[in-house]
């Protein structure tokens, strides 16, 4: 963890840890809302969720230390596979929109392997999906004051 010395001293390293953990926080409840899109290999009519739903208690992503001292943001667009049982196949997740910044990249893959889904159903059974996951990195708060990593 890079931790800028000088100004502020412990209260201020303290300061910028509990902001990175609400912000980790808030991107979880940013990706766990949000619905991704199917692919164009698994779209098909569903009698409810068409895609799996997160259900994490927290946020498995963690924006780089370094990276949130230097006020680097970003999003990241990844393609997850997830079987019937709600489970990422981490093999099969890749980054089809890059950030940018390659360790903004890493963490949404780290992170993604942590998710845990819902299975996405059709005609009222669970079943595999593939789709698209948005990943945000922001430290500031958007307009509805939900700050995202």
């Amino acid at each position: 963890m890079s931790v800028t010395r000088g100004l502020g001293g412990a209260d201020a390293r303290a300061g910028r840890a509990a902001a990175r953990l609400c912000a980790a926080a808030s991107l979880f409840l940013a990706v766990a809302g949000c619905r991704g899109r199917p692919s164009e290999e698994t779209a098909a009519p569903a009698t409810h969720n068409d895609v799996p739903v997160a259900i994490n208690s927290e946020s498995p992503f963690q924006y780089p230390a370094d990276l949130w001292d230097q006020g680097v943001e970003g999003e990241v667009r990844l393609r997850l596979y997830v079987d019937s049982l709600g489970h990422v196949r981490p093999d099969s997740t890749r980054v089809v929109a890059s950030s940018g910044t390659p360790a903004l990249d890493s963490a949404a893959v780290r992170g993604a392997s942590l998710l845990m889904f819902a299975p996405a159903h059709k005609d009222g059974r669970p079943v595999a999906v593939a789709f698209y996951q948005p990943v945000v990195f922001r430290r500031r708060a958007d307009r509805s004051g939900a700050g995202t990593p």
